[in-house]
């Protein structure tokens, strides 16, 4: 099978060619290896362009036995051709066929004469091809024009014609191999005029009508079929056959003088072709058919078919009927467990058919008969309805069939349930309507700030903590979208905190490992009544777990420990920094879906960074089955709107996953008034084994030197053990001088920098960094240069031109990332683009540190700065920086001057300040 050889997805064009048995189907599309380059009129940046594809070209004579049956998944061009060529094989069997001149003067087989069943069909099939099939451009014309779909199903058709026909018989019939052979052969001048001739000798006489009409009379209504004739060459004049017996000499002089034998002919052909009009044939002047119910089926379903192929019209007065039966898709809820959800995602849905008559809904009942009806025609209220057979067919099926809760959810977002391949209209039940509606409405109850929380939540956060919990007490997921620096880890925080009184159970956040200790501390400091555990390192467990604690847990444990973190039954699981989990397939995506929660949220600035399948995996994972299954998703979804830009695939997307995805920009009208002109974060991260073996070694071996030392040597050694610690703690090949060799997995400062910097660049900012040491700058600029990314390093070595250069391509985005040394970028600059300051390492000089950051939060800034401070953990910075916060307001008479007061510190303070460890 074609769509078997070549993929369900395959794209069909129709090339047409003079002789038209040499016409190709062109298969095309990301699923075909093409070897032929073709010119089609495609969509490109809003407008249609011509455009080469690489295409498959399969010559019609394989292409027609392939095509006669597709299968059901095949694609909307591959379907649309298989019902052309069905129709033009049934025309050859049917013997509509005349010998013809091509406009290359060879001899062909075309179809022909068509009636007008033929021509409606002609325009049927044309009007169901889509664009891609037509999507051939004329040849010869400057401006883009296309092949009719018309005219391509009829070339096609006359192709088919031309491929079956030609065989030694066909010589006996057409008068010579002209029409037998299957090289081309050219017409000489008396082959085309007996072709001429033969087209004038075309009877031109009347067409049989069969008319049919219902007669009241009694409890039921008698069908009947009126016999009347059609002028072929005046189509307006109809005659019915009591007429025409007695018809005047003038009527019957427009008609011919041969109408009464071709109507008794067109007859005797109608019933051959369907057996009822036989009944007629006894009478000397035949008028109308009395027909049965099963005989009025007959005809709706292959009788008039059969009967337009014997050349004879069937006409439907339009009140025969009742109004359109309209169908939508439905579903009902079995009612809610006590204590779960209002409405289950993971739970089944009962699916039905809501059947609508002239905008009026059916019964159950009316619905229940129509579904065993056995033929397509039956009264209902007093009238005749047609039923659609495919319909029927459905409602059979579907009976039994269930929907999960999200699949449910999804269509009544969206209006639309896709069954089978096909988009359906979808009407939800009134509990279902009312959760779409508050869910649209993205206007959550208001809450109050949660007891135990020790912050003030602006209003735009207080907004949000309503919003998780609305989504998460309906038992639904959310994704927290907000730009860094709105507060998502407080909104989080205080969610918790909200759920807490309710009896919700523990939380679980995930996070990289360099955000650990930030999440613990921000507990400690927001909600300092709540259990926190880090679920991290060797001796961890979940024993003793308190219904309201916090476990902290890191992916890389997720991924290593899942098993033990499935054993929970979790009130709520967030994952922080959710974009490691974007790729489906990943490891930590497939263990995060295998945790139990009762609700979930996912925290991150940057929900789609490359790919729409990014979005699929957050939401899938926060509410399972929203979007579908990861291939559907990429079929009606993914490749719609990231290839062709589908607005209406755009729209759908967007409907369904708006209400489940709150985004808030520093930049939004409501917010930007809301926020500090300036925000501080301490970032603590851990130490990798390399760095904590190298602090422990340099540790012992420079306090043991401090303990035997004294006076300017004893203040020498403290500083050298402050400097070599800060350098381990910034990176091992800063301590070590190494001027290259791998940079990563060898520090949480620069795992965690880098993070940090992805989510900065990612939101269009631009960000200056501060480090003490040059060499740390050349290090950063060396692993930002492997990741591709440009940089300016702005160091005391660089000449006043030089730096004006560099000042004005940032200042121009032109470079989004600025090194700077502490002392050369600490003065002196206006580097206002910066809407990110980062210190890779503490001055222990606040007044410095400030100085730094004002290069960016200075006159003419008009968006707030965020400032980062990375800290590594359980380390001096740690404790140095506990001092700095607490004596600040005492900065210039305690610390003001630098390092130098720790050198004035007691050998035991100095141990203490220097160790490593927590406390």
């Amino acid at each position: 099978m074609l769509v078997v050889e070549y993929g369900t997805h395959t794209q069909a064009t129709y090339v047409p060619s003079d002789p038209p048995r040499d016409g190709v189907l062109a298969l095309w599309g990301d699923e075909v290896a093409g070897d032929t380059a073709i010119e089609l009129v495609l969509p490109s940046g809003g407008k249609f362009a011509r455009t080469k594809v690489s295409a498959r070209l399969v010559p019609l004579a394989q292409a027609i036995p392939r095509l006669l049956v597709v299968p059901d998944d095949a694609g909307p061009a591959l379907t649309a051709w298989s019902a052309a060529v069905n129709a033009g094989v049934n025309l050859v069997a049917r013997g509509r066929l005349r010998p013809a001149v091509t406009p290359g003067g060879v001899g062909s087989w075309r179809v022909g004469p068509l009636d007008a069943a033929d021509e409606a069909l002609l325009r049927d099939l044309a009007a169901a091809l889509p664009p891609e099939a037509h999507a051939l451009p004329l040849s010869g014309v400057k401006r883009i024009r296309l092949h009719s779909p018309e005219s391509l199903v009829r070339a096609l058709w006359d192709a088919a014609a031309d491929v079956l026909v030609r065989s030694p018989a066909a010589t006996v019939g057409a008068g010579g191999p002209a029409f037998a052979e299957p090289e081309p052969t050219l017409i000489g001048p008396d082959g085309a005029a007996w072709l001429t001739e033969l087209e004038t000798r075309r009877p031109h006489g009347v067409q049989l009508i069969l008319r049919i009409e219902a007669r009241e009379g009694g409890d039921e209504p008698e069908f009947a079929g009126v016999l009347a004739v059609r002028s072929t060459v005046e189509p307006s004049l109809v005659v019915e056959a009591a007429t025409l017996w007695d018809a005047p000499e003038a009527v019957l002089h427009r008609l011919g003088d041969q109408v009464e034998t071709q109507l008794l002919l067109g007859l005797r052909r109608g019933a051959r072709a369907w057996a009822p009009l036989g009944r007629v044939l006894s009478e000397p002047a035949p008028t109308e058919l009395a027909l049965t119910d099963d005989e009025v089926v007959g005809l709706l379903t292959d009788g008039t078919r059969e009967l337009g192929g014997a050349g004879i019209e069937v006409l439907w007065p339009k009140d025969l009927f009742a109004g359109e039966l309209k169908a939508k898709a439905s579903a009902t809820q079995a009612p809610a467990s006590e204590g779960g959800p209002a409405f289950p995602l993971n739970g089944l849905l009962k699916f039905r058919w809501r059947l609508s008559l002239g905008g009026s809904e059916l019964t159950d009942e009316e619905v229940a008969a129509l579904a065993e009806a056995k033929r397509p025609l039956v009264r209902l209220r007093g009238q005749w309805v047609k039923l659609d057979p495919f319909l029927l067919a459905r409602m059979r099926a579907r009976r039994s069939r269930k929907l999960t809760g999200a699949e449910a959810l999804a269509a009544a977002l969206t209006g639309e349930l896709e069954l089978d391949g096909e988009t359906v209209e979808f009407a939800a039940q009134p509990a279902l309507a009312g959760l779409v509606e508050r869910l649209r409405e993205r206007e959550p109850e208001p809450v109050a700030s949660p007891p135990g929380l020790t912050a003030t939540l602006r209003p735009y956060q207080l907004a949000g903590l309503g919003w998780l919990a609305t989504m998460t007490g309906l038992g639904l997921g959310a994704c927290l979208a907000d730009d860094m620096g709105l507060g998502k880890t407080v909104q989080l925080i205080a969610l918790h905190l909200h759920r807490r009184p309710l009896g919700a159970g523990p939380t679980l956040v995930l996070c990289p490992t360099s955000l650990l200790g930030n999440w613990e501390r921000e507990f400690a400091k927001f909600a300092p009544g709540v259990p926190v555990r880090r679920f991290h390192g060797g001796g961890r467990h979940l024993d003793g777990l308190a219904a309201d604690e916090v476990v902290l847990a890191t992916y890389g444990v997720l991924r290593r420990d899942r098993e033990s973190l499935s054993e929970v039954e979790w009130g709520l699981v967030a994952a922080d920094e959710a974009q490691h989990v974007k790729n489906p397939l990943s490891a930590t995506a497939k263990e995060l879906r295998k945790v139990p929660a009762a609700a979930r949220v996912a925290l991150t600035g940057t929900p789609v960074e490359n790919r729409l399948t990014e979005l699929w995996s957050l939401v899938d994972w926060t509410t399972p089955g929203l979007l579908g299954s990861l291939e559907r998703f990429r079929r009606t979804v993914a490749r719609p709107i990231e290839r062709d830009r589908d607005p209406a695939a755009t729209e759908r997307l967007a409907t369904t996953v708006r209400p489940f995805l709150l985004r808030r920009r520093k930049t939004d009208p409501d917010i930007a008034p809301e926020l500090p002109r300036k925000t501080e974060t301490d970032r603590f991260v851990p130490l990798t084994a390399e760095q904590t073996t190298l602090y422990e070694a340099v540790v012992r071996e420079n306090l043991a030197q401090i303990r035997e030392s004294q006076g300017v040597q004893r203040r020498g050694q403290v500083l050298k053990l402050l400097t070599e610690l800060k350098q381990i703690c910034n990176h091992p090949a800063q301590f070590l001088k190494e001027s290259g060799g791998v940079l990563t997995g060898r520090s949480g400062k620069l795992a965690a920098f880098e993070e940090l910097l992805e989510v900065i660049l990612d939101e269009g900012d631009s960000v200056l960094v501060f480090s003490q040491y040059v060499q740390l700058c050349r290090l950063l600029e060396r692993r930002l240069a492997e990741r591709g990314l440009p940089t300016e390093l702005l160091s005391g070595e660089v000449g006043p031109k030089r730096r004006d250069e560099m000042v004005a391509r940032f200042q121009a985005g032109e470079v989004p990332v600025f090194l700077l040394s502490l002392k050369a970028g600490g003065v002196g600059l206006n580097l206002t683009r910066a809407t990110h300051v980062i210190h890779y390492d503490r001055w222990w000089n606040p007044a410095v540190e400030d100085q730094a950051t004002d290069r960016a939060y200075r006159i003419g800034q008009d968006r707030p700065v965020q400032v980062h401070r990375l800290i590594a953990e359980g380390t001096l910075e740690e404790r140095i920086a506990a001092v700095l916060e607490t004596k600040r307001g005492l900065a210039d008479a305690v610390v003001g001057a630098g390092e130098d007061w720790i050198t004035e510190l007691s050998d035991d303070q100095i141990a203490d300040l220097v160790r490593l460890g927590a406390g």
